[in-house]
């Protein structure tokens, strides 16, 4: 059931941690955004979820990354199944391209390519990873924050909602 800001912000440190992780992996990162708390409002909440990717070093990014699969890949996430959901009923040869571009993308970067899959087809992330694979990697890393910052705030926003969001669903706890 997803929770209120005010809600979240009144956690108490260790269950506020937990919640974050199952939407960033990064242990660094959860509790830079628990410690942050009370945002007060779902804005500022999103918004120190992109701070704190920013500020993540190297083992920090890693530690975030684990927590995602391959594109292509099942995975035992929710979340990730979700979001990758076109690429489940992608053909064969688009998965076996998608399969071949994340042994070349690891290669050449050495972590797992990441992208916000929702709302994407399969054909669209594989377009994207050839793009990436381009990148020089400075400007790879700033792609990875990004997409990063991106899927943690849309897995955030569904467990995270406004007063008026909740209220619109029927009420909150």
């Amino acid at each position: 059931m997803p929770y209120t800001v005010a809600e979240f912000d009144a956690l108490p440190e260790p269950e506020a941690v937990a919640l974050l992780t199952t939407c960033c992996a990064g242990a660094t990162w959860a509790a830079r955004v628990a410690a942050g708390r009370p945002y007060g409002d779902r804005p500022a909440l999103l918004d120190a979820v992109s701070v704190a990717i920013a500020g993540l070093d190297d083992h920090g990014r890693a530690e975030a990354l684990a927590g995602h699969p391959r594109i292509g890949e099942r995975s035992e996430s929710a979340s990730s199944q979700r979001e990758q959901s076109a690429v489940a009923t992608a053909d064969a040869r688009i998965l076996a391209a998608l399969a071949a571009g994340n042994r070349a993308y690891e290669d050449r970067f050495g972590h797992v390519y990441l992208v916000r899959a929702a709302g994407r087809s399969a054909a669209e992330l594989l377009d994207i990873l050839h793009r990436r694979l381009g990148n020089d990697p400075a400007t790879e890393a700033a792609e990875v924050r990004s997409a990063l910052a991106d899927i943690t705030r849309l897995r955030l926003e569904r467990l995270v909602l406004d007063e008026a969001d909740v209220a619109s669903r029927g009420g909150g706890r």
